[in-house]
């Protein structure tokens, strides 16, 4: 009887996870019919826990609005902290920004500063995913947890393996990136190999926006524009 009941309850995940391919789908579609048309962006990453008052909030904003005063776009991940300090500076400048929202059970809430028809949800991360690498022309990262490293990390690897087109990725934060960046060069590269030193050619480590907007235009004056998939 038990076997019975599992044998059951498997037929029943696999039924869902055939029909879950077109939830799936629709979010590609939809994603893809309205992230096409926003031009050239950059995407904002960092904590959804920073709060306005705190320092890199405001920086955040700053190059944000500086971005966007650039001629660039602002992609979030459309929550609060950071997220919002992007879209915020974005919004002050006039430009176009854009938040791809995801469903989490803490943490997550559309932030005010999205142009209205430019506020997408998903609930699957790695669609969501798949958006700010095949739209952004570079990821600005600042201080920010796990799903910030994950980013980071997705976009280095996609690079590595030629899997997308090189864009710039500027960690901005010095007192928060430099362990980290120490601890890739000593053990990853030094003492293991276990990548290579072209691998961290398109990694800058920057402390102000000015610094962000000159990476940026720098390696679009050589590279020009072009889509990432």
């Amino acid at each position: 009887m038990r076997n019975e009941q599992h044998h059951k309850r498997w037929n029943e995940i696999k039924t869902n996870d055939s029909w879950a391919i077109f939830k799936i789908m629709g979010e590609f579609v939809n994603g893809y019919e309205k992230l096409s048309r926003i031009g050239p962006c950059v995407s904002i990453f960092g904590s959804a826990r920073t709060k306005p008052d705190h320092k890199y909030y405001k920086l955040a904003e700053e190059v944000a609005q500086k971005i966007a005063n650039q001629g660039y776009g602002v992609i979030t991940g459309g929550g609060p902290g950071i997220m919002e300090a992007g879209n915020k500076g974005a919004h002050i400048a006039g430009g176009t920004s854009v938040g791809l929202n995801i469903e989490l059970p803490f943490e997550q809430h559309d932030n005010p500063y999205i142009d209205s028809d430019k506020s997408l949800d998903f609930d699957y991360f790695f669609v969501r995913k798949v958006m700010f690498v095949k739209y952004s022309q570079g990821f600005v990262v600042m201080p920010g947890g796990f799903g910030t490293l994950d980013e980071l990390f997705e976009a280095i690897t996609l690079i590595q393996t030629h899997k997308i087109e090189k864009f710039p990725i500027i960690l901005v934060g010095t007192e928060f990136w430099s362990g980290l960046l120490d601890w890739v060069k000593s053990t990853l590269l030094d003492k293991f190999s276990n990548i290579s030193p072209k691998d961290l050619d398109l990694i800058h480590l920057v402390d102000s926006a000015d610094e962000v907007i000159d990476i940026l235009d720098t390696f679009y004056k050589e590279y020009g524009f072009s889509p990432n998939f």
